[in-house]
């Protein structure tokens, strides 16, 4: 699972360079998350443009990586395609999430 961290303007971005989070990758995707996510500070968006496909087990390793943010950061999302997007409205995590359409559209001032 590739998991690229870059800084966009005053966000962290990290960009999931995988079509799938499923059963397969979770445990590697939670592990590669910690990782980055010990070195941010503030907003960070989670890039999913590239992943067609989640399952019950990517959107728990999702919710466990918004878990492990630092106290008074925020883990946002952006970039979901309709079937990843369809997962998160039918199971209300849009609820959870701020979700942007784009990386640049997080990128802008919060609100």
């Amino acid at each position: 699972m590739d998991l690229q961290l870059q800084q966009t303007g005053p966000v962290n971005v990290i960009t999931v360079d995988a079509a799938r989070i499923d059963a397969a990758v979770a445990i590697q995707f939670k592990d590669g998350m910690r990782e980055r996510l010990n070195s941010v500070q503030g907003r960070t968006v989670l890039d999913l443009h590239k992943v067609d496909f989640i399952d019950s087990s990517g959107l728990g390793a999702i919710v466990a990586a918004m878990k492990l943010m630092p106290q008074g950061n925020k883990l946002e999302l952006a970039g979901l395609t309709p079937a990843v997007d369809k997962v998160f409205r039918m199971t209300r995590m849009d609820s959870i999430f701020a979700i942007h359409d784009t990386v640049a559209d997080a990128a802008g001032p919060p609100g």
